[in-house]
């Protein structure tokens, strides 16, 4: 199992769309880079100058976060990104 420390939080992207709605199928380069992810594992939180940052997210959820934050890591055959929180800007609920 791969536990985040402090407010870091381990995402893994959701598979972009190959064809648009339209059937039209994609070139790999003509796929927008997917910013949706899935949070896999979440941090404790943190505690800085005396206040504790809570942890906002949750294992399951699906998040918004930033196109180029975090690092990149393969585990146990997955592609993972390790961000810290203030790197996911949205639930999407």
């Amino acid at each position: 199992m791969l536990k985040p420390l402090a407010d870091r939080v381990v995402i893994k992207m959701c598979e972009v769309e190959e064809t648009t709605k339209s059937g039209i199928i994609l070139a790999g380069n003509a796929q927008e880079k997917p910013q949706i992810a899935e949070v896999i594992e979440v941090g404790p939180g943190e505690e800085v100058e005396g206040k504790t940052i809570k942890m906002l997210v949750k294992k399951g959820d699906k998040v918004i976060a930033s196109k180029y934050a975090g690092t990149e890591i393969k585990y146990e055959g997955q592609d993972l990104i390790i961000v810290k929180q203030s790197d996911i800007l949205a639930i999407v609920e």
